[in-house]
């Protein structure tokens, strides 16, 4: 394919979306969906007929415009304007409206904080094609970093633009990306092969299933992108088994990204072949875990192995393997396209970039979120998250998932990056953002993410499968006004123990939420030890299950 005939799909499809006078986008990620914004997207489609608009006005679905607390959400002519908490009865007024100004009881302002605050990269699509349509993707440049890699770049300079824009690993880690690509690149193997982790486990995040649903073309070629620099033929994406939709897509993204020879043999008529098969998790935590996940792929059971070797010398079936999440792919083909100083002005020092955030909890807007690196707590909660619901206090935020930590009010300015995060006992983690307010108990918080832990070990060590089960069994006893200090004191040494001689990031870090929990509201552990009291009024004391009784 000659760079005029790659050039000519996009410029040819760029020509059918402009011949509408008008578009409609309508979110069709899961948060939308699931309050019915596909009856919506038909409701419109029905009117624009009914109306005789069908020549100047297009209805088609769109990815995660993020502020899912406000869903269905609607795109009048890529973000002019923004229509929220639409229903079917809406259809009518908002297509006989179309060449009028903006219905005003519908609208959202762009220039709100929720979305004028963030700088998106990785969601640079969301919101603004249809993740069904390899045609809305080519429209908008879709692939062009892909061929200009294949055609214009080595391997190397590939890999030296990834290292020059300072990516991190957005999995959790934050191991520098480049680095890795490098040393999958220079390991020594008969096959490579790359792995898209969407293994997304934690309780409350939804970052890599939204960015799977809104624009799976840019997964797809960020891994082909990834594969040409590592020299592999070979991509998997593993994806849990909940996420129905962000499988069905990816699986349709595959298939029309095969046919227009973007991905398969000799791409875009180049020497580099490449496929991509989608494995499915069964939803186990430890699996986000990259050699649990390499054996799952292999067919055995979901469980860590001891490092070294790493994946990236020794992975899938012994062969050197590039494993990177959801988040990092989404961010390659923005950085090749747009070059690496583009990324490298955003963010700080030693975290450049952007993250994306699912922000949930007692927040009142609630959804996907991406911002740039070194933005602060307090913006992010206050600002884009429009502060807490209902007026009620902040008492704290949590960060990482049952990785992370709970950060008081007192580091709200502090800075969302990877070093700042890890100095307070929290990590980014993939970029699950838990929000809680002054009726949260941090003992019962800690309680139900040690439960989490203890649930989703895969039994293969003993300080993980004994001792979450154990810190559990003290929380539950602290939690009940049954404990003593003397347990208080067992439960710190039994999570330092369990941190240092786990075989895997789950254990290694599962006790991050005690430790936090401890070290900033120590106050209320001692009132439910010594005053058998429980601050938040949450958790049930043995005598007022004795008085129940």
């Amino acid at each position: 394919m000659t760079p005029e005939e790659f050039y000519k799909l996009g410029e040819t499809h760029r020509d059918k979306r402009d011949q509408y006078k008008n578009n409609i986008n309508v979110c069709v990620a899961a948060a939308c969906i699931s309050l019915q914004s596909d009856k919506v997207k038909e409701a419109l489609e029905q009117e624009v007929v009914k109306q005789g608009k069908e020549k100047t006005c297009r209805v088609s679905g769109a990815g995660c415009l993020g502020l899912c607390a406000a869903g269905p959400l609607i795109s009048i002519n890529d973000q002019e304007a923004l229509y929220s908490n639409i229903t079917t009865d809406d259809a009518a007024e908002i297509v006989k409206n179309i060449d009028k100004e903006p219905v005003k009881k519908f609208v959202v302002s762009p220039e709100t904080p929720f979305f004028s605050r963030q700088k998106k990269i990785a969601l640079e699509h969301a919101g603004k094609l249809d993740p069904d349509s390899i045609e809305d993707y080519l429209a908008l440049g879709g692939y062009e970093a892909l061929y200009n890699c294949l055609t214009t770049k080595s391997p190397v300079e590939v890999i030296e633009e990834i290292v020059k824009s300072g990516l991190r690993g957005r999995g959790g880690g934050g191991y520098p990306a480049g680095l890795k690509w490098s040393t999958v690149e220079k390991a020594v193997g008969e096959k490579k092969f790359v792995i898209c982790n969407g293994d997304e486990g934690d309780p409350g995040a939804f970052m890599d299933r939204s960015m799977l649903e809104s624009d799976p073309h840019g997964i797809i070629e960020g891994m082909a992108i990834a594969g040409y620099a590592v020299g592999a033929s070979q991509g998997y994406v593993y994806i849990r088994g909940e996420y129905p939709l962000a499988i069905k897509r990816i699986k349709a993204t595959i298939k029309q990204a095969e046919r227009q020879n973007l991905l398969g043999k000799n791409i875009c008529g180049t020497p580099f072949s490449f496929d991509i098969d989608i494995r499915l998790g069964a939803g186990a935590f430890v699996c986000g875990e990259e050699t649990a996940l390499i054996a799952s792929i292999e067919g055995q059971r979901g469980t860590p192995r001891p490092r070294p070797p790493y994946p990236a010398e020794y992975g899938l079936w012994g062969y050197p393997t590039l494993i990177n999440n959801v988040e990092t792919f989404a961010n390659v083909a923005p950085i090749i396209r747009n070059g690496a100083e583009s990324f490298v002005e955003i963010g700080t020092e030693k975290s450049k970039g952007t993250k994306v955030f699912a922000l949930a909890g007692s927040i009142n807007n609630t959804g996907l979120i991406e911002v740039p690196m070194g933005i602060s707590l307090k913006e992010i909660v206050y600002e884009i998250g429009g502060g807490i619901i209902d007026g009620k206090k902040f008492k704290a935020v949590q960060t990482g998932g049952p990785s992370g930590g709970c950060i008081p009010e007192e580091y709200l300015d502090m800075p969302v990056d990877y070093e700042s995060l890890s100095k307070v006992g929290s990590m980014m983690g993939s970029g699950g953002m838990i929000v809680m307010d002054e009726s949260s108990c941090m003992v019962d918080v800690a309680k139900y993410f040690m439960e989490f832990c203890k649930t989703e070990s895969c039994g293969k060590c003993v300080p993980c499968r004994v001792g979450t089960a154990q810190m559990y069994n003290l929380l539950s006893r602290i939690s009940e006004g049954r404990a003593s200090m003397h347990e208080l004191q067992l439960l710190e040494e039994l999570c330092d123990v369990v941190k240092h001689t786990s075989l895997c990031g789950l254990g290694q870090t599962a006790a991050n939420p005690v430790f936090s929990t401890i070290r900033f509201f120590r106050d209320e552990y001692i009132a439910h030890i010594k005053d058998k009291t429980c601050p938040a009024g949450t958790c049930i004391m043995v005598n007022d299950k004795e008085a129940i009784l």
